[in-house]
């Protein structure tokens, strides 16, 4: 499959070393929280197309996570309702656009979302359909002046660009017969 190899190419080890793409994970609280969504994935039942639980081949200490990608999920299993923050990636499946668009809009979170598509119209209509703070269309680079922020239980409030700097600013109304 396409996220196979894209997994293929993913190297974990030390930073300071030439070949690895990907370091270790921030700290020990985040990688057992990571292992146990791998477990939970597992065992709700989502088909393990590779990775999994432990440290990949080669790192015995660390706090290092094998690259893992789920098939088979469906949108009620936690793989999929909740943040990881980890390399773990849950494949979704589905027919129509309808139904993609319901997938994504299926969370209790709404940080950052990922269309990619041939044709721009229809991949900006599915983008102001999702409800995420930031829609990225077809892997655009990252732009400071676009507000950061996300909907529903990912936060309130915006970083960068104009939105961004009203979050510092407090507005005083006087109001009064002059």
């Amino acid at each position: 499959s396409i996220a196979q190899r894209a997994a293929d190419e993913i190297v974990v080890g030390d930073p300071l070393s030439e070949a690895p793409t990907h370091g270790a994970i921030a700290n020990r609280a985040q990688f057992d929280r990571i292992q146990t969504m791998i477990g939970v994935g597992v065992s709700e039942g989502a088909k393990l197309l590779t990775g999994g639980l432990g440290r990949p081949d080669g790192l015995d200490v660390g706090l290092y996570v094998k690259p893992t990608i789920f098939s088979n999920v469906l949108t009620s299993m936690r793989i999929a309702q909740e943040e990881v923050f980890g390399p773990v990636l849950c494949i979704i499946p589905y027919d129509t656009v309808e139904e993609a668009v319901t997938i994504a809009n299926d969370t209790v979170y709404g940080l950052g979302a990922h269309v990619q598509g041939e044709d721009m119209d229809d991949v900006r209509d599915v983008a102001s359909r999702i409800r995420a703070g930031q829609v990225h269309l077809n892997y655009p680079a990252w732009d400071p002046h676009a507000p950061f922020g996300g909907f529903k239980q990912s936060g309130n409030g915006r970083e960068y660009g104009i939105e961004g700097m009203l979050e510092y600013l407090e507005v005083k109304s006087i109001l009064g017969y002059f």
